[in-house]
This record gives structure tokens, C-alpha cells and sequence, in this order.
């Protein structure tokens, strides 16, 4: 692990939640809020720190962090993303030590795969209760890439 990318946490309310941090924390002031109709969520996205923060509400009733929030009967920290070095390597040296491939539920696909910062994989196990994503962020080139493929 090089560092922690981002902590995404469970949320009802995307702006009830923000509005929270804001006013209690003095964080958070300049969030973006996105909404990913692929992923089905509104995302608030701020660093506290060094630490991107992700605030995540499911637009469905049965979306991934509702349910999540529906099975422990409260918002929380829903999984930690470490940025890795090599992806393909960190995910065999998980492996090697029993951790299993999780599909990821925007993409319905387990292991290593695209998404909008880097190659990201989940795993099945938690820690804590808290779900483990590991991504090996793009370089400037790989992101350009990706943007150009998409056409962002």
C-alpha cells in the first residue's frame, strides 16, 4: 500500500450529510457533488487532510449503500481504497493470503478493471466491517486515455 486514496462512507442524505460536515467540521466547504447514474449514486467528494472523502447515497431504495445502511441500521464507513503500485500484484499477494475477488457493483466485474481514477479491484473480505478496494491510480498518460476512449 503507497497510501490511503479515498474513505467512502454510507449516507441517507448526500446534503443533509455535507451540510454536517460543513457546519460542525468546517470540511467539506468545497465539495463537488456528482451524480453517477451508472454507479445509480450522488456522490459528495472533499479531502479532510491528505484523505479524499467520498459521501455516497443510492438513488434506488435497493442501491448498494441503502442497503448497506438497511443490513447495520446506520450510515457509516462503508470501504477504505488503498492506492497500490501494481494492482495485478497487490491482488495476487491478497490472494495468496486467502482474500477472494469481489465484483464490483458498478461495473459487475471482479478483479482489475477501468473506472474514472484508475485500475480498481474489491475484495470479499472486510476489516472491521469495512469493505477493502484497492486501486492503482492512472498516470497522467493512462488518464488521458481513458478520458479519450470514453470521450470525457
Amino acid at each position: 500500500m503507497t497510501y490511503i486514496k479515498h474513505m467512502a462512507f454510507a449516507v441517507k442524505s448526500v446534503d443533509e450529510t455535507l451540510g454536517r460536515y460543513q457546519r460542525l467540521l468546517g470540511v467539506g466547504l468545497d465539495a463537488r457533488v456528482v451524480v453517477a447514474e451508472k454507479a445509480r449514486i450522488k456522490v459528495a467528494i472533499f479531502d479532510v487532510g491528505d484523505i479524499e472523502y467520498q459521501l455516497n447515497e443510492s438513488l434506488d431504495a435497493d442501491g448498494r449503500f441503502s442497503k448497506w445502511i438497511a443490513e447495520r441500521g446506520t450510515e457509516g464507513l462503508h470501504h477504505i481504497c488503498y492506492a497500490v503500485e501494481n494492482i495485478d500484484s497487490a491482488l495476487e499477494e491478497a490472494q495468496a493470503e486467502g482474500g477472494t475477488l469481489k465484483e464490483c457493483s458498478s461495473c459487475n466485474i471482479s478483479g482489475s478493471h477501468p473506472h474514472p481514477e484508475g485500475y480498481v479491484a474489491f475484495l470479499e473480505q472486510e476489516t472491521g466491517g469495512v469493505e477493502l478496494e484497492l486501486m492503482q491510480v492512472y498516470t497522467p498518460d493512462e488518464l488521458e486515455q481513458y478520458k479519450s476512449i470514453r470521450g470525457i
